[in-house]
């Protein structure tokens, strides 16, 4: 199905209730509404948090999936968004844990030394040509950010990529406002030290969501959702 096809979905598919609604009746062009519609800030959470692009595509597909198959169980105690994002949080904790199962190390407890970032080198952002200067800038964004301790990534991707508040951001990863403030301060003071001003400029662009992966995700969902016999019977 193509973008413009989603397109020409009814008035009322803006609603995330009307879309759920749709979905529970079988209609997967809803499903992919609903997909699209939250895309890019499910795959940059997934991408904060795995820290692997292709791992981020896998955990999202998954997640959808789930959500597709326990959509009747949405009561609406929370945001659509608020309810995928917590299942995205769970597939990838969950894809971490194996991880570290297979590797017998433990994930995303970094010694502060760790997080520490080094000086960006004065030649990486002083080139003539602005446009060019900015996408160096958010390449090496994109670098200081994977090398963030994992919790502080989620927190910082939700802040300030996505701009949700602070209160969203807690439900979305199930901590407490405070614990996203520290997090989100401290994440913040690390990147300063490696970016200086650059940062307020680059942040917002990081890991741009293509048309092409969003088309990508959408099709293997859709797909692997139509081999499942039992998720429409």
């Amino acid at each position: 199905m193509t973008t413009a096809e989603v397109n020409r979905s009814p008035p009322e598919a803006d609603d995330d209730a009307s879309i759920v609604r749709r979905v529970l009746t079988g209609d997967r062009t809803a499903f992919a509404l609903l997909m699209r519609r939250f895309n890019r800030r499910l795959y940059r959470l997934a991408r904060a948090i795995v820290g692997d692009d292709a791992e981020a595509e896998d955990a999202l597909q998954e997640a959808y999936l789930k959500a597709y198959r326990a959509l009747s169980q949405f009561r609406g105690d929370s945001s659509v968004a608020t309810w995928l994002s917590r299942l995205v949080v769970n597939e990838c904790l969950g894809r971490l844990r194996r991880k570290a199962r297979r590797e017998n190390v433990i994930p995303m407890t970094p010694s502060p030394a760790d997080g520490e970032l080094e000086a960006v080198p004065s030649d990486e952002v002083g080139a003539p040509d602005a446009a060019a200067a900015r996408a160096q800038m958010r390449a090496i964004l994109e670098r200081r950010i994977d090398a963030l301790p994992e919790a502080f990534r989620a927190v910082f991707v939700l802040r300030s990529v996505e701009e949700l508040s602070v209160d969203e951001t807690a439900d979305c990863l199930g901590i407490p406002a405070e614990t996203v403030r520290s997090r989100h301060f401290r994440a913040k003071g690390l990147l300063r030290e490696a970016l200086a001003r650059e940062v307020d400029v680059a942040e917002r662009s990081v890991w741009e969501f293509a048309g092409a992966r969003c088309d990508r995700i959408v099709a293997q969902v859709l797909s692997r959702i139509a081999g499942d016999a039992g998720i429409t019977e």
